[in-house]
């Protein structure tokens, strides 16, 4: 799916007069490309740019929002920063850890600091 995606192809719409009134159809915005076949993916209009904030869409943009670091899909920092690249900083956060499990039947755990690094867009 997402090489069909990648490889959509972009459409115009025309309007044209027939008998039974006005006919919209789609034709390829390019004829130097080959015309999609009818498993293709099309596209008359360009996706909003949701890296910025958008009233018109809803969108927030990606500032501020959290990345992981070692991803190449869309939750990783390249790709979901836009390009403006990220912040890293330190968090502690207090986990339950060393759990033993008595029978019968509760667990006792300590809790622990650990320590992460939290990535965030630019």
């Amino acid at each position: 799916m997402k090489d069909k995606y990648d490889s959509a192809s972009e459409m115009v719409v025309e309007k044209h007069r027939e008998s039974r009134g006005w006919v919209e159809t789609l034709r390829p915005k390019y004829t130097f490309f080959k015309p999609p076949t009818e498993t293709d993916l099309v596209y008359y209009e360009n996706s909003p740019n949701f890296c910025e904030p958008n009233q018109e869409t809803g969108s927030f943009g990606t500032r501020d929002r959290t990345c992981n670091l070692t991803s190449h899909g869309i939750d990783g920092c390249e790709l979901l920063c836009c390009g403006r690249g990220h912040n890293t900083r330190t968090e502690k956060r207090k986990e339950k850890c060393h759990c033993v499990f008595h029978w019968c039947c509760y667990v006792n755990c300590q809790e622990c600091m650990r320590v992460y690094d939290v990535h965030t867009c630019k």
